[in-house]
């Protein structure tokens, strides 16, 4: 059983982390005004909700998220990886709702949003953050959606309206060239997060006009608390074969367990039973990437609905995981999503002149007997597409001949030359 955990993944495929299977609470307060808008509904209202969401919207985020993991799974190859992919469609579908043309259809291609209509995909996304912000009031999740503009750069009042109005965002004024401008948003991140995130912005490019920002914190103690005095210290098998000492929780009862023949899993609720944590493992003589990377959105359905309760001996490591990718771009290009981060994308319905020029995101997730505190963010930068011309340097230091001209007919009226601006008139 040893040997099974020394390729052990978390894929923790729950609405925070892979939009169909983790919902949200409501039983955690927006940190300010840039959550407000959200409904608060009770449990029973939330699963009426979640029951007349779109199933394309579903299928279309789990298609996202195993594209944008497998993708990373390649890129850092051999290492921990977590992400938020709930938190990037969010920033990104934000994006997507300024895109035209064929910026819109590569990212619709790489979204999984082909073939859905604007509006319905808007009103679903809204649907999905009302019924997962009120699934379980015992356990926190809070989502915050953002927009920040530079002072005085316009934006069409139809996309900042959508933005309100679906994901709940607020939209901020800010003066980007002041010295504290990245302190402002990196606050507003780190108070999202409650604390767990912070620093996602360094400083402000002059050409940076926009940052659209989804920002994530969910906090739940299992249904079933490990007990503490049962951990341990034991063997963790590495891919090379040799091991590390771990914390070893252990527990026992009834799980939900299920597998395909090359994956099987143990399904760990918290809360209410409502919000859930799936640990998978690849089965014997298995490549755990090679696994995943093979995953399709449906196979992931039939592996969904092979799970059955079963009397499970769990054993399972403590972790804490700290993942950042300063820049998604390579794998969203590699994914085909390439046009929007080009002078060629076009984002006319926020304003005609901005593309993609950043997609950063940072993950973090502590795993102990008690439970799991994770946060995400992610944030999309936005700059003109072509950069206003530098100033021409024009010094008069030397004789000059000017003339004064009627711009409506063309006639000269006055012309001069001056070879000495000092001299006094006769």
């Amino acid at each position: 059983m040893k040997k099974r955990f020394l390729k052990i993944i978390i894929l923790v495929l729950a609405a925070v982390f892979c939009l169909s299977c983790f919902t949200v609470s409501a039983g955690c307060s927006r940190v300010d005004a840039s959550a407000a808008g959200i409904v608060i509904v009770s449990a029973e209202e939330a699963d009426e909700i979640a029951g007349d969401i779109s199933g394309e919207l579903t299928r279309a985020n789990n298609k996202f998220a195993f594209d944008i993991f497998g993708e990373l799974l390649t890129q850092d190859r051999g290492k921990n990886i977590f992400i938020s992919p709930f938190s990037i469609t969010a920033a990104l579908t934000m994006a997507y709702n300024g895109a035209e043309a064929d910026t819109r259809d590569a990212m619709a291609e790489v979204l999984g949003f082909s073939g859905l209509d604007l509006e319905d995909l808007n009103s679903n996304f809204s649907k999905l953050l009302v019924s997962i912000q009120s699934a379980d009031p015992d356990i926190e999740l809070d989502i915050a959606n953002s927009v920040w503009k530079r002072s005085g750069f316009e934006v069409e009042e139809d996309y900042l309206t959508r933005v309100e109005q679906y994901y709940y965002s607020s939209v901020q004024d800010l003066d980007f060239s002041k010295s504290n401008a990245p302190d402002i948003i990196n606050e507003w991140i780190e108070d999202a997060t409650r604390g767990k995130i912070d620093k996602m912005i360094s400083e402000i490019d002059a050409m940076v006009m926009m940052y659209l920002i989804n920002a994530i914190y969910f906090k739940g103690d299992w249904t079933y608390p490990f007990d503490k005095e049962l951990t341990g210290e034991g063997d963790f098998y590495l891919e090379d074969g040799s091991t590390v000492e771990v914390q070893m929780m252990e527990n026992h009862g009834d799980y939900k367990y299920g597998g395909n023949g090359d994956l099987e899993a143990v399904r760990l609720p918290y809360g209410r039973d409502i919000v859930s944590m799936y640990i998978i493992l690849p089965l014997e003589n298995k490549d755990i990437d090679q696994a995943i990377e093979e995953i399709t959105e449906h196979s992931w359905s039939e592996f969904m609905d092979s799970f059955a309760e079963r009397d499970v001996n769990l054993k399972m490591p403590k972790f804490e995981i700290e993942y950042g990718i300063k820049d998604l771009l390579p794998a969203l290009k590699s994914l085909g999503m390439g046009i929007a981060f080009t002078g060629n994308a076009d984002f006319s319905g926020m304003h005609p002149d901005l593309y993609i020029s950043r997609v950063d995101h940072k993950a973090v997730i502590e795993v102990n007997e008690k439970g799991s505190e994770a946060a995400a963010a992610t944030v999309v930068e936005m700059k003109l597409t072509s950069a206003p011309a530098d100033p021409v340097e024009f010094t008069v230091d030397e004789p000059f001949f000017f003339v004064i001209l009627d711009d409506r007919t063309g006639s000269i009226l006055f012309m001069g030359k001056v070879i000495n601006p000092e001299e006094s008139p006769a």
